[in-house]
């Protein structure tokens, strides 16, 4: 190995630690405000990267119905609610009304858009468009009526979310992989080092995307008020802060980074329906060097987890998941020898 092979394995290993870094900080902070593990967090970015790819086909996707079905739903568990009470606010006729108009509006956008021909940053709003709502509308539907349940129960649950969302990306978007343009098509010559435009812009997102979290949580009042549920989950109850408030708010900051993810990396690798476990997963792997807990130490280790994996491409290929993968154990060891354990928060 010389130093222009160690520049461009860093370099690809930089950029994949860029993407891990997201998905860790978005697994971190649903777990500390919600105590769910959210293992379908790699659907989005695959969901993200396959709708992107259709957009860009012009072909219209069939994940416009999936929004339409969880809105549906949402409205029915809402209605359901609503003539439970003994006090109505809203008309029955409105509150249905007014779940149905996004995805309905969606509907239309989707067949009648020029998609192929849309500027790309038309064509990367209109895929957050359609995939951010269903952070929120899953919270709504899966983790809320179960919000209380032990950590273990909502961990099953999610499991189950993850298999059940990888069955209907095979149904919406079909076996074949794809992949997408690259947002800047350029090469950089750097010192005699060639870098691609498309691996400084995934870099520029991504630490855009975290300096807008920071100044979301450090200067905003629903950030604070997603820090207090995040510390305090009981606290932040008794100060009329509402958990279904900050579950789906946590679910939409997930789903934004996660279909935001898979725009970015869709022009680098082919993405098929059930890639976004194993990417994920190597986010979990940075947060788990976080302790789920800290977001600086689950970002740096994401940028550990795509540097590892770099060169592990170079020296071992055919161990380079296995080596990722080992990271947790003696992570694992070391958090269990100087964590003190305490009873779950009820």
């Amino acid at each position: 190995m010389n130093l222009q092979i160690a520049v461009l394995l860093g370099q690809d290993g930089i950029t994949n630690g860029a993407i891990y870094a997201l998905l860790a900080l978005s697994i971190v902070l649903v777990f500390t405000v919600t105590r769910v593990l959210l293992i379908p967090q790699g659907e989005f970015v695959a969901y993200g990267a396959l709708t992107m790819a259709a957009i860009q086909a012009g072909q219209p996707s069939a994940v416009v119905w999936l929004l339409v079905g969880l809105c549906l739903g949402s409205a029915a568990v809402d209605v359901a609610q609503h003539l439970m009470r003994s006090e109505r606010a809203v008309p029955l006729r409105w509150l249905f009304a007014g779940k149905l108009a996004y995805p309905a509006l969606m509907v239309l956008l989707m067949y009648r858009l020029p998609l192929a021909t849309l500027a790309m940053p038309l064509q990367i709003a209109f895929t957050l468009a359609l995939l951010v709502p269903m952070g929120p509308l899953l919270y709504r539907l899966v983790f809320q009526p179960i919000a209380d349940a032990p950590a273990l129960v909502l961990l099953i649950v999610s499991i189950a979310l993850h298999v059940s969302m990888v069955g209907v990306g095979l149904l919406v978007f079909g076996p074949g992989g794809a992949s997408t343009t690259p947002l800047v098509d350029a090469v950089l010559e750097i010192g005699g080092v060639r870098i691609k435009a498309q691996t400084l812009c995934v870099i520029a997102v991504a630490l855009l995307l975290i300096g807008a979290l920071y100044l979301l949580f450090g200067r905003t009042l629903y950030g604070k008020a997603l820090r207090a549920a995040a510390m305090n989950r009981m606290g932040a109850r008794l100060m009329g802060i509402s958990p279904v408030f900050a579950g789906k708010a946590t679910f939409f900051l997930a789903a934004l980074i996660g279909a935001m993810s898979g725009v970015l990396i869709a022009p680098m690798t082919t993405i098929y329906y059930d890639s976004g476990f194993i990417i994920s997963l190597k986010g979990f792997v940075g947060s788990i060097i976080g302790g789920l807990v800290s977001y600086p130490l689950a970002a740096a280790g994401a940028v550990v987890v795509g540097l590892i994996e770099a060169f592990s491409a170079f020296w071992a290929s055919t161990y380079k998941e296995i080596i990722v993968f080992t990271l947790i154990i003696p992570v694992l060891l070391w958090l269990s020898l100087t964590s003190k354990h305490v009873e779950d928060e009820e």
